[in-house]
């Protein structure tokens, strides 16, 4: 058997630089072993290096491959079982090699795919790595749709591939070739699929709601079957190297811009594949009469999650913080977002709006819902106040009613008297007011003036203001001491009853 000069360089290499044996140079090189013997003979090769050794499995190799023939994609650690249990002795890292060797294989073939002018279009999405905004860094992918009979392609990067952005790279997609295919082939992405079992399919009742819409039929594709949308596949890998490579840009916007002259550019200027003799801009314009119109209004594209609104107000959405009325807190709202802006709802009302940030950890306020609280809080803690002295002193509230009809700052008013409170006691305040509104006048000067009175009648010194802890529970606690002349009333009685 004469073999070429390759071969020959082949089984020459293999022998002495790989130290093949001439049984594994035969197999692979897929020779006789003698062809492989007598050219190492004519290299001068004899004796002892050319004896073949035998393998341990020759004696299988016939039940190998019949086994194999019978039961092509049987895995090979069961083979080894197989042959295991005849007899073999070898290790089964060793065997593996030796099915391969023998395993039948058979190319698979594909018929290529024609389509009909406006038939078809194919799209998916590719990864394009990271970009940083302020202090996020958020997923770059790229949204693309081929035509699949004129190659016209659409192309447009959003933030993330969730079922939103999905939808509204359709929704683009359409506006850009201002036609619609009939059908579009996808893969069995979460965001078109929820469930598959065969040809049962379950699909993203969104994906649905836009379908119907636009009057288009949503095709994915057969599991583990890429091929069935090769345009698209092929598409992106020439996005790969014609666009994206090297390619610089100052944000997503800018991006965005020189992908649509990509686009109507140079991806549109190559030649069509369906006929060579003309440019797949020229076959776009002859496949737009066979594509379905687009309807009168666009579909709305719109992000939906419920929220929980916290002890403060905000909501968390997206990485980032944005304010609602303080009225909200503790509750469940819904939000609903685009790119451009954060609505937040209760029930059927807006509550809130505001512009979206793409940013990480941002605090987004509308300096109204920030008022609100303010007063909120102002008017609560003069309420807590008048609150605390009416439990104190009551006859607070009496100067307090005095000085609303003569129009002065309860404000102040209330914050004064509480100050009092905490240096001087209830019981000495409560005395002090009534003798202040008994004269008909209603100033906090007034009250100070008969605290300060009565305290230099009794010879006591001077209050001396303490500091309370900035505990609430603390703070706002009202002591009113009781007379104690019913425990010197009791300790007289027990005097009493000791002398008898």
């Amino acid at each position: 058997m004469t073999v070429s000069k390759g071969i020959e360089a082949a089984i020459m290499r293999l022998f002495r630089v790989e130290k093949w044996p001439i049984t594994t140079i035969a197999t692979q090189l897929d020779v006789h072993h003698s062809v492989v013997k007598r050219v190492l003979e004519e290299d001068g090769i004899t004796g002892e290096k050319l004896i073949i050794r035998r393998s341990m499995a020759d004696e299988f190799i016939p039940f190998m491959q019949e086994t194999l023939k019978k039961y092509p994609k049987l895995t090979a650690t069961r083979l080894y079982e197989m042959v295991k249990a005849r007899g073999y002795g070898g290790g089964v890292d060793h065997f593996r090699d030796i099915v391969a060797r023998y395993r039948p294989y058979e190319a698979e073939a594909f018929m290529r795919v024609r389509t009909l002018a406006g038939e078809q279009a194919q799209v998916d999405w590719a990864h394009f790595g990271k970009i940083k905004i302020g202090q996020a860094e958020r997923r770059l992918l790229a949204f693309v749709m081929v035509l699949s009979w004129s190659r016209m392609v659409f192309l447009r990067f959003y933030l993330g591939d969730g079922t939103g952005n999905w939808l509204r790279g359709h929704v683009d997609a359409f506006n850009f070739f201002e036609h619609v295919p009939r059908k579009i082939l996808c893969d069995n992405l979460k965001s078109a699929v929820i469930e598959r079992n065969g040809d049962a399919i379950r699909f993203n009742e969104t994906l649905l709601e836009l379908a119907k819409h636009y009057r288009f039929e949503p095709i994915p594709v057969n599991v583990a079957r890429g091929n069935e949308k090769g345009r698209v596949e092929r598409t992106i890998s020439f996005i790969r190297t014609s666009f994206f490579a090297a390619r610089e840009y100052t944000d997503l916007d800018d991006l965005n811009r020189q992908a649509l002259e990509w686009c109507t550019g140079l991806a549109a200027g190559r030649r069509c594949a369906e006929n060579r003799n003309m440019t797949v801009s020229q076959a776009f314009e002859l496949e737009k009469p066979s594509l379905l119109a687009l309807p009168e209004n666009p579909f709305p594209v719109y992000e939906k999650h419920s929220v929980r609104v916290g002890k403060t107000p905000y909501i968390r959405y997206d990485l980032n913080d944005y304010s609602v009325p303080y009225t909200l807190a503790r509750k469940t709202v819904q939000v609903v977002a685009d790119l451009e802006s954060v609505r937040v709802m209760d029930g059927l009302t807006e509550v809130a709006r505001h512009s979206r940030s793409w940013d990480k950890g941002a605090q987004i306020e509308n300096p109204q819902h920030i008022e609100e609280l303010k007063e909120r809080k102002h008017e609560a803690k003069k309420h807590r106040g008048m609150d605390r002295l009416h439990h104190a002193a009551p006859a607070a509230a009496k100067i307090l009613e005095l000085a609303a009809k003569r129009g002065q700052n309860l404000g102040a008013l209330t914050t004064g008297l509480l100050n009092l409170l905490d240096l001087y006691g209830a019981v000495e305040l409560e005395v002090a007011v009534i003798e202040v509104v008994s004269a008909d006048a209603c100033h906090v000067g007034g009250v100070r003036q008969v605290l300060e009175r009565r305290r230099r009648e009794q010879s006591l010194p001077e209050p001396v203001a303490i500091a309370v802890p900035a505990d609430p529970r603390i703070q706002n606690l009202v002591v009113v001491p009781h007379d104690l002349a019913g425990y010197d009333k009791l300790h007289a009685g027990s005097e009493e009853v000791s002398h008898d």
